[in-house]
């Protein structure tokens, strides 16, 4: 089930990087060029949803491996808590959030080892 979840979910969250991408291009608040800050955001989001695919290729053949699961859960997380913060702070002006923006980075941190760690399970 989670396989599948984090493979659809990792595509999506990829595809959502190039319209986002595009859209930021036109978008009349980014006319002098788009900020650093969500040029690093959408980086990181195209990045992380190719481990999340990844991960659930990895879960595919190992069905139950809490390290892989865990993974998973880390590199969406940090999706949230990161990119689509950053993304929020930036468009809507919702800064809200913005001490969970160290929060996804260090998921993400996180999710990378515990992927090795559940690569390496049986």
């Amino acid at each position: 089930m989670f396989s599948k979840l984090y493979l659809v979910l990792g595509a999506l969250f990829a595809g959502l990087s190039v319209v986002f991408s595009a859209a930021f291009a036109h978008l009349p608040a980014f006319t002098q060029g788009v900020p650093v800050m969500v040029q690093t955001a959408l980086n990181q989001q195209q990045f992380h949803a190719l481990g999340l695919m990844l991960v659930g290729l990895a879960l595919y053949k190992r069905r139950s491996c809490p390290w892989l699961l865990a993974a998973g859960g880390l590199l969406l997380l940090g999706m949230v808590f990161f990119s689509f913060n950053i993304y929020a702070r930036q468009l809507l002006d919702f800064d809200a959030f913005r001490t969970l923006v160290p929060w996804g980075g260090g998921a993400w941190i996180v999710a990378w080892p515990v992927a090795a760690i559940g690569f390496t399970r049986r």
